[in-house]
């Protein structure tokens, strides 16, 4: 997912979008451990498209205090 597609959610989207890919990053994590996965990069393009909806979150909450 790139930045600005990250841009274009509203804030909700943003947080559901947030718990979802943790949960999807969970499921990598533990099938990882249990079994080598087909492909081990897709776990850290998760985490990097995770920090990247948490830096957009973070930013919106930044300008709605200001």
């Amino acid at each position: 997912m790139k930045y600005e597609e990250v841009k274009e959610l509203t804030t909700q989207e943003l947080t559901d979008r947030i718990a979802e890919e943790e949960s999807n990053l969970t499921r990598l994590k533990f099938s990882h451990a249990v079994s080598a996965l087909e492909n081990p990069l897709r776990i850290r393009l998760l985490k990097r498209d995770i920090a990247r909806l948490n830096t957009e979150l973070t930013r919106r909450r930044k300008e709605a205090t200001n």
